[in-house]
């Protein structure tokens, strides 16, 4: 049974880096090259769809962890499980103080409302996101290895 949710949760954590890893090597950059206004008013429909769908992603892949590291204290592979678990504490302490208030600003902006500055919060939206995808990338290659 255990072996079925270790395989279950590192599932989650990939189909997360999955689609965080598509938003910032593919989403972005097609929205990016779109015309006039139509980057930035995809960049905040995704904001408001994915800023409702990724905290619950998170805190559910943390989660799975947390229980597959108590029930497989034991196991081989259990420091790599803590340390996963540790990464994603991480990346979630890096979207609440980081990435969400950015997208918080984003997804309400149009073109009659955004700042002048709104390619630069953008851009550094994007310099974050790259590196929460290196730390889930990470967490997601530990999980991973300790199924092996």
């Amino acid at each position: 049974m255990l072996n079925a949710f270790e395989v279950f949760t590192t599932v989650v954590v990939g189909l997360m880096v999955g689609v965080e890893f598509s938003v910032a090597f593919v989403i972005n950059r097609i929205l990016d090259a779109l015309p006039e206004d139509s980057g930035q008013l995809g960049r905040a429909h995704g904001g408001r769809m994915l800023g409702a769908l990724m905290p619950v992603w998170y805190i559910g892949s943390l989660v799975l962890v947390a229980l597959w590291a108590v029930a497989g204290g034991d196991r081989h592979g259990a420091g790599l499980v803590v340390t996963a678990g540790a990464l994603l504490i991480l990346s979630v302490i890096m979207s609440l103080l980081l990435l969400v208030p950015i997208n918080n600003r984003n997804k309400t902006w149009t073109p009659e409302n955004r700042p002048a500055d709104w390619k630069q919060q953008m851009n550094r939206w994007d310099r974050f996101h790259y590196v929460r995808v290196a730390v889930i990338i990470a967490a997601f290659a530990l999980l991973v290895a300790a199924l092996a």
